[in-house]
């Protein structure tokens, strides 16, 4: 990709900035993109991922800060749409060296940008980032911070979830589902615990499958492989790994009422897939509402932490899907574009 193709990127997605950070002697290759600011400051994960090409990446984390940017707004939250990207491999360049390194970059940036954890990130290389500047959230709770949001975006899924149940069903008792979970990572192996509590029968997947089936055998679930999950004959159907998963391809086998996962960029093409969700009478929780918990619960650090708040904050996405819901039946749109029309609505009237 050249330089104009990039400038051409980013001026069609709206972004205000793209910011490339390099350290040669520690193997150090970041992208940070910031959306918009209208609301506030930027506030988006830092995904350490091992990307095939610098393409790929910059693609990525425009997307990601996009979708914070629409995050934020749904959500009520005074903050702009963030995200940052680190290439390689984690498991060889983890150091804290290497994260108070990137944590300076961060700081350079003088507020504009506030990161956090996200994919291939925990909260032990936050601290590290920690050291180096104050623009930083999910922080350990004994630094004053609210500590892994994963279990707070997990809790605004299964909320999410219900709603979409209750929207569609007329009830939102999980013992009589079935739920299929793309991705047994932080998020989706909390939320899996939260239904296997509710008595949700679950079918579980990742491309770890010794983590899947660990988890299958301690909650008495499925094991579905990979590339099978989504055909899964059930109630509601989970993403809750990497974007892109639902397209044409995987849409024609789709066998689910509901679509209400964790992963974010759900949809390959926004327009062309959420349209054929709508055609297939497929409701889908636009993914960067449902999986706001996370957001929310780090928005709560800035504030002054209130777990208590943060819960009940998180908990809404339940009505806020219902919301979006009757919205998209009333304009006879996507719930996608009902979506986009309430969050771009806030962040013009900012």
């Amino acid at each position: 990709m050249s330089s104009m193709d990039v400038m051409q990127l980013i001026e069609k997605m709206g972004h205000e900035q793209l910011v490339f950070c390099q350290d040669s002697s520690l193997g150090l290759k970041a992208i940070i993109g910031i959306h918009n600011t209208k609301l506030g400051p930027a506030l988006g994960g830092c995904r350490f991922w091992n990307y095939a090409n610098t393409d790929e990446a910059v693609v990525d984390v425009l997307r990601l800060s996009r979708g914070m940017t629409y995050k934020a707004a749904i959500s009520g939250l005074n903050l702009g749409g963030g995200k940052a990207v680190i290439m390689g491999d984690p498991a060889k360049l983890k150091s804290e060296a290497f994260f108070r390194r990137f944590g300076q970059f961060v700081e350079s940036l003088s507020g504009r940008y506030i990161t956090a954890e996200d994919v291939n990130m925990n909260v032990n290389d936050i601290n590290q980032v920690a050291s180096e500047t104050k623009h930083v959230t999910g922080v350990t709770s004994r630094a004053g911070g609210s500590g892994d949001p994963s279990p707070f975006t997990a809790l605004g899924v299964f909320q999410g979830i219900k709603a979409s149940l209750k929207y569609r069903t007329g009830s939102d008792d999980l013992s009589r589902v079935k739920v299929a979970i793309q991705g047994c990572g932080s998020v989706g192996s909390k939320l899996a615990i939260l239904l296997h509590k509710e008595g949700t029968s679950l079918i579980l997947s990742d491309i770890n499958s010794e983590r899947a089936k660990t988890l299958c055998a301690d909650l008495g679930a499925e094991y579905a492989s990979p590339e099978n999950i989504h055909k899964a004959p059930v109630d509601v159907y989970a993403p809750c790994a990497l974007g892109g998963g639902i397209n044409e391809k995987t849409i024609s086998e789709l066998e689910t009422d509901i679509i209400a996962g964790a992963a974010n960029n759900q949809l390959l093409d926004e327009k062309t897939d959420g349209a054929r969700l709508k055609e297939r009478k497929i409701l889908y929780a636009p993914d960067y509402v449902i999986n706001a918990g996370g957001l929310i619960n780090v928005y709560h650090e800035l504030l002054g932490y209130d777990k208590e708040k943060s819960t009940r904050d998180t908990m809404n996405i339940y009505n806020t899907l219902l919301e979006i819901y009757k919205l998209a039946e009333k304009n006879k749109q996507g719930t996608h574009e009902a979506s986009n029309i309430i969050a771009e609505r806030r962040i013009a009237n900012a």
